[in-house]
C-alpha cells in the first residue's frame, strides 16, 4: 500500500502557529517521518514550532527548490512507494503554489499516489479577500520580469486584462524591488486603476490598503524589503 503525500502549509511570517495553522496539522506532523522541503532549516524550525514534542533528529529531509535537478525528484517519492507518508512544506504559505513542490505533486499523481492538501495560510487568497477586488475572475502572475522593458510590457498586459476581461491581476516581487515596482505601476498604468498592497500578512505588523494609483502617488508607502503581494484592478 502506498503512502499519502501531505501538502502542509507553513507560516507566512513571525506569528503564533495556533493563529493560522489548524490543530489537526500540528498533530499530523508527529506521524510523518519523511519531508520534502524548499529550505530544510526553515522547515525544521517550523515543525518544532508547530509541535514542540516532535523529534527533529528522527526525520528525513529532501531538498526541493529552484536549483534542484528534476532527475532527483523521482527518488523523493520512494518512501511513498514503500508505504510511508511524506509531507511537503514550502518556504512560506501553501506548498505547490508559486513553489517547486508542484513538480513533486505532479509526479505523485502520475504514480497513483494519494494527495492531501491541508488547510493553512495563502497570501494569494488572503490578500484577494481583503482587497475588495473581483474574486470571481483573477490571475496570479508570480514575479514581474527583471528587465525594465519586459516589466512595462507585463504591466500593460495586466491593464489590458483588467479592462477586457474584468480580471483581478495578482503578483509578487522580491522585497528589495518593492519600491521600484510601485514606481513602475504609477509611471506606466492608468492612474484610475486601483492597487492593493498587502504586507506582512497574518503577522502583528500586517498592513493591507487599497487606493487608486493617483492616490498612491501622493504618498508612497514605506514597503522596501517588506514581504508584499500586489493586486491590481479597476
Amino acid at each position: 500500500m502506498k503512502g499519502t503525500l501531505y501538502l502542509i502549509p507553513s507560516l507566512l511570517g513571525d506569528t503564533e502557529v495556533g493563529k493560522v495553522i489548524p490543530a489537526f496539522n500540528n498533530e499530523l506532523v508527529l506521524s510523518i517521518k519523511y519531508y520534502v522541503a524548499e529550505d530544510v532549516r526553515t522547515v525544521r524550525r517550523f515543525l518544532k514550532k508547530a509541535n514542540k514534542t516532535i523529534n527533529i533528529d528522527e526525520l528525513n529531509f529532501s531538498l526541493l527548490n529552484e536549483h534542484t535537478d528534476e532527475k532527483e525528484i523521482p527518488q523523493m517519492l520512494e518512501p511513498l512507494l514503500q508505504g510511508f507518508d511524506v509531507g511537503v512544506v514550502s518556504e512560506a504559505g501553501c506548498p505547490a503554489i508559486a513553489d517547486p513542490g508542484a513538480k513533486l505533486v505532479d509526479l505523485a499523481h502520475r504514480k497513483g499516489i494519494k494527495i492531501v492538501p491541508l488547510v493553512g495560510p495563502s497570501s494569494i487568497v488572503l490578500s484577494l479577500m481583503a482587497s475588495g477586488f473581483n474574486g470571481q475572475s483573477f490571475a496570479f502572475e508570480g514575479y514581474l520580469p527583471i528587465d525594465a522593458n519586459q516589466r512595462v510590457k507585463k504591466l500593460k498586459q495586466f491593464e489590458k486584462r483588467i479592462f477586457s476581461e474584468n480580471q483581478t491581476q495578482i503578483f509578487i516581487e522580491t522585497p528589495y524591488r518593492n519600491d521600484k515596482t510601485l514606481r513602475d505601476l504609477i509611471a506606466n498604468c492608468s492612474s484610475q486603476l486601483r492597487l492593493c498592497i498587502a504586507a506582512n500578512i497574518t503577522t502583528s505588523n500586517e498592513w493591507i490598503c487599497t487606493k487608486n494609483l493617483y492616490e498612491w502617488k501622493k504618498q508612497l508607502p514605506e514597503i522596501g524589503k517588506v514581504p508584499c503581494i500586489f493586486l491590481l484592478y479597476k
